[in-house]
């Protein structure tokens, strides 16, 4: 006993009989105590049977389990991979650890009325019977007992299988005899999964002597207290419906779809263990989650539909016809929030039970589990998931709850809202919907930096555009990042004559125009600006050092130290180390790379007169944005403006121009996609209103056209006031 046990049991008037037999009154020290002398007596855990074994206090096979709806019956986890162990500790073994008990000096108390000192044979069977019992021989624990032995084995087996128990540890209290009477206490501390659950329970019994000696007065609460003739043990857990990702204005981003439920009804399953193996396989779990499934089936309600796995549509038609040979098998359609986005390389995907990401790293298996693969989805799993509640319960024949032993309160996930603006990004998917090239928009918030849409758009055959996180050269798009360099060092003003020659010559390098322009001998520099002549922002490199460039890209953010959610690049230019290099990177080529998020950022400098950094999500989910970027003058940004406006009313992108008091102001630029030999990347970076955003399409044609009628689509289509 310890030491407040001690306390109680002499103030009561027990005498403690040493384990061989020798006396005295309370008061004086105690070599041991029940507790410490099953210290490091762990045996192997207890292991499940599989289908067919019985309920306990019964000897037929386990029925009930939890009132229909979100609860889920147990989690049987085990490391990935590892099968359950069948190891039975032998009676030497058991003997030997009886022998350590009496070495330590168990206490016996003896009551002060029908007083006889009953020595260390009560102790001996309640420890053999414990022993026993977390060893997995259940026979011989059933014959320490006065119950039936078919139903006591029986009802050991079921009621740890049913729990789905990884391992399970007891440990002796103490024993209080009277005449032919004791009273055993112990502890049980059970390992209920990979889910990482540990439930300790402090449980007792009755202990008779009988002609062959003392043994255990059997009823189910033997095993658990409460548990009853024909109850059961199980855990339930309650999966909370996943939250949802937000548009700006509190529209859910995801939208409803069609999900296929696979279950089961268990009194429609002939053997559960088949089942669950065969669906395992099927649908890649691994080995283990067989097992768990095993246990979902026995516990819940026998006539109750139990969901296994979710799949998409497509998902489920990949792996229909193995699905259809698998016994007792039932599909249900649902229409849920979980597969399809409008914004899907934000919020990016959803995977259910079988993902492989679950499968990979070990998670238990669960039914109504699901985890974000990629983007918001995966960024705010937390978040979005939220926490499954989990109860120890006894149930009755009929799945009726009981009584709840032990309870882990989880939590509902939260729904994030994000920057994404509604209409501007419909605006955005509707401009790319009948474009057949590999395309994407993303839009901005000029003189915020919020994200107001981001779309996508593929094409058979080719590579997609990546628009938060690609890398590419911008072209001349880029030009007018370098026209602000050249106006803030005074080597040209938009009146400024200057030609466009066909080619030019810089540092080694000749530099063409991609697609060709007109050539002329003195144009004002506003034109050759408004036509994006690259050969002759080439020559005016000369008149530049690379420090000018290099302070202009930081004024624009390119390089800035930022971070998302989600993979996103925050575009790179290296110091220019001699003219030729200087001279590419003025036209958006050499070491130049952007992504279509980095020149939407650069747009909205122009628009706004100051850079941004980009934002995704509202609240304590978004990232603390404190990157500031040095401004240009109102001179500068006021004759950018000026070039931007008129590129698109009379230059290269004319075929944007929306007359009215709401102008359209851009530039268009062309340049290779890396790796992709005759491939274009085909650039419209520009804003109107308060919205920056930049078009990015990829096509084997270097004109500017397909860009430039995306930019001028997306323009129309945004909202009154955006």
């Amino acid at each position: 006993m310890a030491g407040a046990e001690m306390a109680g049991a002499e103030m009561a008037g027990f005498e403690v009989i040493r384990p061989d037999g020798g006396g005295r009154q309370l008061g004086g020290g105690l070599a041991g105590s029940a507790d410490a002398g099953l210290d490091g007596l762990r045996l192997d855990p207890p292991v499940p049977d599989r289908p067919g074994t019985g309920g306990p206090g019964t000897g037929g096979p386990g029925t009930g389990g939890p009132a229909p709806g979100n609860r889920r019956p147990p989690s049987r986890g085990r490391p990935a991979g590892e099968r359950r162990r069948s190891s039975t500790p032998s009676r030497q073994v058991t003997i030997r650890a009886i022998a350590v008990l009496c070495t330590l000096g168990v206490v016996i108390a003896i009551g002060v009325t029908g007083i006889g000192s009953a020595g260390p044979s009560v102790t001996t069977a309640v420890t053999a019977f414990l022993l026993d019992w977390e060893g997995r021989d259940y026979p011989a624990a059933a014959a320490l007992t006065t119950g039936n032995p078919t139903a006591v084995v029986n009802s050991l087996r079921a009621a740890y299988s049913q729990l789905g128990a990884a391992d399970l540890g007891l440990s002796l209290g103490p024993v209080v005899v009277s005449g032919d009477q004791a009273y055993a206490s112990f502890g049980a501390s059970i390992d209920l999964g990979r889910g990482g659950l540990s439930w300790q329970y402090q449980g007792h019994f009755a202990v008779r002597r009988t002609a062959a000696g003392w043994r255990v007065v059997w009823s189910p609460a033997v095993i658990v207290p409460g548990l009853g003739p024909g109850d059961r043990l199980a855990v339930l857990t309650t999966v909370p419906s996943r939250a949802l990702l937000l548009d700006s204005q509190g529209r859910s981003l995801i939208r409803p779809s069609s999900t296929i439920e696979l279950g089961v009804v268990p009194d429609r399953v002939r053997h559960p263990a088949r089942t669950a193996d065969e669906l395992a396989r099927v649908t890649g779990l691994a080995a283990p989650d067989a097992d768990e499934m095993i246990g979902q089936i026995l516990a819940w309600p026998p006539r109750s539909f139990l969901e296994l796995v979710q799949l998409s549509p497509a998902q489920y038609q990949r792996i229909k016809p193995a699905l259809d040979k698998i016994q007792g098998l039932e599909r249900r359609d649902f229409v849920k929030r979980l597969f399809v986005s409008t914004v899907p390389a934000i919020t990016g995907q959803v995977g259910t039970e079988t993902a492989k990401k679950l499968i990979d790293e070990g998670e238990p298996y669960l039914p109504g589990t699901t985890v974000g693969l990629s983007g918001l989805e995966l960024a705010l799993q937390g978040t979005l998931a939220g926490q499954a509640t989990t109860e120890v319960v006894v149930q009755d024949r009929a799945g009726r709850l009981v009584k709840v032993l032990h309870r882990w309160p989880g939590r509902t996930g939260s729904n994030v809202r994000t920057t994404i603006n509604g209409g501007i990004q419909r605006a955005a998917q509707g401009a790319l919907a009948r474009l057949g090239l590999p395309a994407a928009i993303v839009a901005v918030r000029a003189g915020g930096g919020q994200i107001l849409a981001v779309a996508q758009q593929g094409a058979v055959g080719l590579p997609p555009v990546d628009p938060l996180a690609g890398q590419y050269e911008p072209g001349q798009s880029f030009s007018f990042v370098s026209t602000a360099a050249l106006l803030a060092s005074g080597s040209v003003r938009a009146s400024t004559l200057v030609p466009c020659y066909r080619t030019n010559g810089v540092g080694g390098q000749t530099f063409a125009n991609v697609p060709p322009e007109p050539t002329s001998q003195a144009r004002p520099f506003s034109a050759i600006f408004a036509h994006a002549c690259a050969t002759e922002f080439t020559a005016l490199s000369l008149n530049l050092h690379a420090s000018d460039l290099t302070r202009a890209i930081a004024r624009f953010g390119l390089g800035a130290s930022w971070q998302l959610p989600v993979p996103a690049f925050a575009g790179s230019m290296g110091s220019p180390g001699y003219p030729g290099q200087l001279a590419a990177d003025m036209i958006g080529l050499g070491a130049v790379r952007v992504s279509p998020l980095d020149m939407a950022l650069a747009a909205g400098t122009v628009a706004s007169g100051s850079w941004h950094a980009p934002s995704l999500v509202s609240g304590s989910h978004g990232t603390d944005q404190t990157t500031a970027a040095p401004r240009y003058s109102g001179r500068v940004i006021a004759q950018l403006r000026q070039l931007m406006g008129l590129s698109v009313k009379t230059g290269a992108p004319k075929a944007a121009y929306l007359p009215g008091r709401d102008p359209l102001f851009g530039q268009v630029g062309s340049a290779p996609v890396a790796g992709q030999r005759g491939l274009r990347a085909i650039w419209f970076v520009g804003y109107r209103g308060q919205v920056a955003f930049a078009v990015l399409v990829f096509s084997r044609d270097p004109a500017f056209a397909p860009a430039v009628q995306l930019a001028r689509q997306f323009a129309v289509q945004l909202p009154p006031g955006s």
